[in-house]
């Protein structure tokens, strides 16, 4: 029968009865599977140590053994250990808050100390702008006015933590207005301070010009001083109001006052059913992407990291993208075979190698050092000695990354560019095209789902990166955006936060470890998540590219 010697051959059986191949096949398969398991997994840990801390969770009353009584939420459970042959003991973890009471935010129970827990509908989570959560029942409220609020009536005790809301509300819009009237005796107060510390501050030109700056300073002051008095002394009031107005507070054996001005959320956890915890959820995601962190880090948001990590590679694309898209196409379309194609290739692919670190040192040395300083005594010599753009940002830690990426575009633009068919130059050249508008009409539109891959993978390791930054520009906490409403408005030589430097700063350098690692696990979901946005959007355009050229001719 034809085709029965191939069909034999095909399910012929080795010595141990398996088809050739077949251990190869499955080892295949289960080093895939393994690799899918641990991805699960880490997303696994990540979402749910993530989302458990935006969770409302329970608040508990424990009674233990000794007669003590502690209000918090539990958070952590393990064995303690002891000898084998004993019978095992468990002890668990609370947040109990109040660290302006004891200084701790977290204690150990255990188990057999443990007398009685419930969880009464009156106790409360407070959300505090200083000294963390506060755990409690509240048993009274004073307004400003020092009238009593009925804390048994609903409305009434609403109606008061809604005139705390409205007052920081006011207060917050009342610093942004004193700023923004100020900002331009701030301005002109920052450049007499430099030039009063600028070395040529000795000479008579620069005391001329600081005398000079200094009546500007004091005609501007003089004129917008009613203006700032009136909104200073509209703000002091509101201060007042919010220092003096409380809640009070019992956890515990203890009673304390928290100040309407500490309290940012004020929530009972115990009443609320799985919807309202699940409103709630959404509501604590979103303000965590949109505030700025506070607590030393430990606590509030990351908007200001999250904005710094989409600028920042955003920056590095555009300068990535285009350098190494031209260093492929001389490469591949100009260059001839020879010793320094050969060397030009061998160096690109040592450079993929190259530790992150040794990049941040060089933009450490070339970038800041050499470029910034020079800019600085060539444009802003009468500021130094202090530096402009001799000093990490933004700039010259985007410009590292293109350099740290440069590599993954260069050998992903030549494979995409390699993968164009001969005949697509050689039909264009034929009917009269230069190669100039051969490259630019037909070869890099081609080449354009190469390009796109490259620029996923710096995208990917670009986000991620952390140690060229700490070199070049990434802070713990930048008291100003790159981006604001000041001419020109896109400041690069300002310093940054960064989402993988926030990740490490709060997760190894934070002064309360233990508080701030479920904010480390939550910013790093977040960081999971830009990536995958950003590199969706790349493959994306890249598939529709594909489609489109997939089958055309020239």
């Amino acid at each position: 029968m034809p085709g029965s010697e191939s069909v034999k051959t095909t399910f012929a059986t080795d010595r141990k009865g398996l088809a050739p191949g077949l251990p190869g096949i499955w080892s295949t398969a289960l080093a895939t599977l393994l690799v899918l398991v641990m991805l699960a997994l880490l997303l696994w840990v990540v979402a749910v140590n993530a989302f458990g801390w935006f969770w409302p969770a329970s608040v508990w009353q424990v009674e233990t053994t000794d007669g003590s009584e502690h209000v918090g939420i539990e958070v952590g459970r393990e064995l303690v250990p002891g000898p084998a042959d004993s019978d095992e003991v468990y002890r668990l973890q609370y947040k109990v808050g109040n660290r302006d009471l004891d200084g701790r935010d977290f204690i150990w129970l255990d188990e057999a100390e443990i007398r009685s827990r419930h969880q009464p509908e009156d106790l409360v989570r407070i959300v505090r702008s200083e000294y963390g959560d506060a755990f409690g029942r509240i048993v009274g409220a004073e307004t400003a006015a020092g009238v009593a609020v009925d804390i048994n009536d609903p409305d009434a005790l609403s109606a008061f933590l809604e005139i705390g809301a409205e007052g920081r509300t006011e207060k917050s819009r009342l610093e942004d207005e004193l700023s923004d009237r100020r900002r331009p005796l701030t301005v002109l107060e920052e450049e007499l301070d430099l030039l009063e510390r600028s070395a040529n501050a000795s000479t008579e030109a620069g005391r001329k010009k600081i005398d000079a700056l200094s009546v500007q300073v004091d005609g501007l002051s003089a004129e917008l001083r009613p203006d700032l008095d009136e909104i200073q002394s509209a703000l002091d009031g509101v201060i007042e109001d919010l220092a003096t107005g409380h809640l009070r507070l019992e956890s515990g054996t203890a009673v304390f006052d928290v100040a309407l001005s500490n309290i940012i959320e004020v929530s009972w956890p115990n009443r609320m059913g799985f919807f309202a915890k699940f409103v709630a959820t959404v509501k604590e995601g979103v303000l965590f992407l949109i505030t700025e962190p506070r607590e030393a880090n430990t606590e509030g948001g990351i908007a200001p990291a999250l904005f710094g990590t989409v600028l920042l590679v955003l920056l590095m694309s555009v300068a990535v993208v285009p350098l190494g898209v031209i260093t492929a196409v001389y490469m591949t379309e100009y260059a001839r075979p020879g010793f320094l194609l050969r060397l030009a290739n061998q160096a690109v692919n040592n450079l993929a190698g190259v530790p992150s670190i040794v990049f941040g040192m060089f933009g450490l040395a070339f970038f800041i050092y050499g470029v910034g300083g020079t800019i600085d005594r060539t444009f802003f010599a009468d500021r130094l000695p202090t530096p402009t753009f001799g000093t990490g940002g933004l700039l010259w830690a985007s410009l590292t990354l293109a350099l740290l990426t440069v590599p993954v575009v260069v050998v992903a633009t030549r494979e995409g560019l390699l993968a164009v068919p001969r005949s697509w130059r050689e039909g264009s050249l034929a009917l009269g095209a230069t190669q100039w508008q051969t490259l630019r009409r037909i070869i890099l539109p081609a080449a354009m789902p190469g390009i796109l891959t490259g620029l996923i993978l710096a995208i990917s390791r670009a986000a991620g990166e952390v140690a060229p930054l700490m070199l070049t520009g990434a802070v713990k906490l930048a008291p100003s955006l790159p981006v604001d409403t000041t001419a020109p408005f896109l400041h690069l030589q300002r310093k940054f936060m960064h989402l993988g430097f926030h990740i490490y700063d709060v997760s190894m350098q934070s002064p309360n470890v233990e508080a701030a690692k479920p904010m480390a696990f939550a910013t790093t979901l977040v960081l999971l998540l830009l990536v995958v946005l950003m590199n969706l959007a790349a493959i994306v355009i890249r598939r529709r590219l594909r489609r489109a050229y997939r089958g055309s001719s020239v």
